[in-house]
């Protein structure tokens, strides 16, 4: 897959996950990649670039199987900024998809 297009919508694919359960960062990586093929490295730089910008905010829990995991969870400013973006995505992807279907022939 085009990895700009991954780019642009892994931020979104993040803050849904969120928005259904607190996941510590590993445990997101693994969310995202059973649906589209990520690097683990580029998802730390945008959890801390988000929460730098008050759309989570973290928490230490113990782990049985290691040292504390840092969970994150989504803000009420989060929920906002994720209604948004999904209204963007959704006006984005009809008008791609309105362009791709007139612009595809069925012969």
């Amino acid at each position: 897959m085009n990895i700009q297009f991954k780019k642009g919508v892994l931020e979104l694919c993040i803050l849904v996950i969120l928005d259904k359960k607190d996941c510590y960062g590993y445990e997101l990586v693994q969310t995202v990649s059973r649906h589209i093929a990520i690097s683990e490295g580029s998802v730390y730089p945008l959890l801390r670039r988000l929460t730098k910008e008050e759309y989570f905010t973290t928490y230490l829990q113990e782990s049985t199987e290691g040292p504390p995991r840092k969970y994150y969870s989504l803000t009420a400013k989060g929920k906002t900024y994720l209604k948004q973006l999904i209204e963007e995505w959704n006006e984005f992807s009809t008008g791609v998809n309105q362009i791709i279907k007139a612009g595809v022939n069925d012969e």
